[in-house]
């Protein structure tokens, strides 16, 4: 119930929120998904119990999904074109720090103050900063040059052929992200025995690789085109893949799923940032579209386990590897819409 209290929102608002932030502008937005946020963290710290938590989780839901929406086009409009890409790619590295601090930082709290629901007020404040930092500066938005979004104007962008292919990338690259990230562990267990703990230690290098992953993308952005790096990680990300199901040991399996964690790292802030260059006019629809396709992290991997459970778990991976191979071979699509 909690994932679903988070992912739900992402298919439910997306749309909604572009059209919205449209009419009153992406800053304005961030805000109110920020002021959104710090409600959903402070409470459970306030008033913890099972409804409060699934309450507080659905805000942080609504929240992250209407900064999702609005921030990466916000953040777009402030920096050149040409950096796009990795100023996108170090954006996703500095919210992998988040997650990687999160759980030792529950601990810490939990060793020396007897209570880890001191990281929802910590978050809290942290997130109340950056809305009061972020009403006081002054940012210079872009507009839609062709009349405000709409619905209609939102879902008609799907009959671009462009614009579908790369929201249907989202789509499947947030499921492969998922779904490696939560078989990690039973891939391990199952195919080399491996101890309990240095099983779950799998999904940690994961993040781990797509932590290192974003801060190089970053670098690498500044010197290789968007296009022949969405090319060259979409294959390195193939052929890791691919590895998983015939590594010979364990210690090979753990570098597999570090690499895999590396080479998909940057492939949702490449999409993004190469659809919007694209059509950079409609930038508040193709980001309600593309956060809206983040759903595919709740869809992909029950069809990953589907396959496992009727045929095997190595017979699962199949459905990482083709949506891997879809990614690729839009990778080499003129990047035109």
């Amino acid at each position: 119930l909690i994932p679903m209290a988070v992912f739900l929102w992402f298919f439910v608002l997306s749309v909604p929120v572009g059209i919205i932030q449209d009419k009153i502008g992406k800053r304005n937005m961030v805000i109110i998904g920020m002021a959104v946020t710090v409600v959903g963290l402070l409470l459970p710290f306030l008033f913890f119990s099972f409804a409060m938590i699934l309450v507080g989780f659905a805000l942080m839901g609504i929240g992250n999904t209407i900064i999702q929406v609005s921030a990466t086009p916000l953040l777009v409009d402030v920096v050149p074109s040409n950096r796009r890409s990795s100023i996108l790619s170090f954006s996703q590295f500095i919210k992998s720090i988040g997650s990687m601090i999160a759980p030792p930082l529950a601990g810490w709290f939990a060793l020396q103050f007897g209570d880890w629901k001191i990281l929802f007020a910590v978050f809290g404040i942290v997130a109340l900063l950056n809305g009061v930092w972020l009403m006081l500066i002054n940012i210079e938005e872009s507009g839609n040059t062709e009349g405000r979004a709409s619905f209609a104007s939102s879902f008609k962008l799907l009959s671009n052929r462009f614009v579908a292919l790369m929201v249907f990338c989202i789509f499947l690259v947030v499921g492969i992200d998922v779904g490696i990230n939560a078989i990690s562990g039973q891939f391990l267990l199952s195919k080399f025995n491996t101890e309990q703990m240095l099983a779950e230690s799998g999904r940690s290098l994961y993040f781990f690789g797509k932590m290192l992953g974003t801060f190089a993308g970053a670098l690498l952005l500044t010197k290789i085109a968007s296009g022949k790096f969405f090319t060259w990680t979409s294959i390195l990300s193939l052929l890791a893949i691919a590895a998983l199901i015939v590594v010979p040991s364990e210690m090979t399996a753990l570098i597999t799923i570090f690499v895999i964690g590396l080479a998909v790292a940057n492939i949702f802030p490449l999409i993004f940032s190469i659809t919007v260059d694209a059509m950079p006019e409609r930038s508040n629809e193709i980001s309600g579209l593309m956060v809206t396709a983040i759903i595919g992290g709740a869809i992909v991997p029950i069809l990953f386990g589907g396959v496992a459970d009727l045929f095997g778990l190595m017979a699962g991976f199949v459905v990482p590897g083709l949506s891997m191979v879809y990614i690729l071979l839009i990778s080499f699509l003129p990047h035109k819409a």
